[in-house]
């Protein structure tokens, strides 16, 4: 089954990822280059799965991570922490800056 999903490093970024195995590909992250990591979560291990998302396709988890990939850090943490709300009613929409922003 693929995911998308989430993580986040040890320096407090998130990286996000598509994959067919979720628990493989989060112990890859977390034991470097040399076993199939990230460059990047290899320089900021360990990382901790804090978000993902189920598909049947492939294509759909890879577009999904496209998408995360293209949202501001704020609209990443009410994803993870099932903040629905906030990310129809409060959020600007992807490229555009609140009054509040950089906060």
């Amino acid at each position: 089954m693929p995911y998308t999903y989430m993580v986040k490093c040890f320096d407090g970024s998130f990286y996000i990822g598509s994959t067919w195995n979720l628990d493989r590909r989060i112990w890859q992250h977390n034991h470097g280059t040399e076993e199939g990591g990230a460059r990047y979560t290899a320089r900021r291990r360990p990382v901790v799965l804090v978000y993902f998302e189920e598909y049947d396709l492939m294509i759909d988890a890879y577009g999904r991570e496209k998408q995360l990939q293209n949202w501001s850090r704020r609209k990443r943490v009410a994803l993870m922490e099932g903040r629905i709300a906030d990310l129809v009613k409060r959020m600007p929409p992807d490229g555009e800056r609140s009054a509040d922003a950089g906060t």
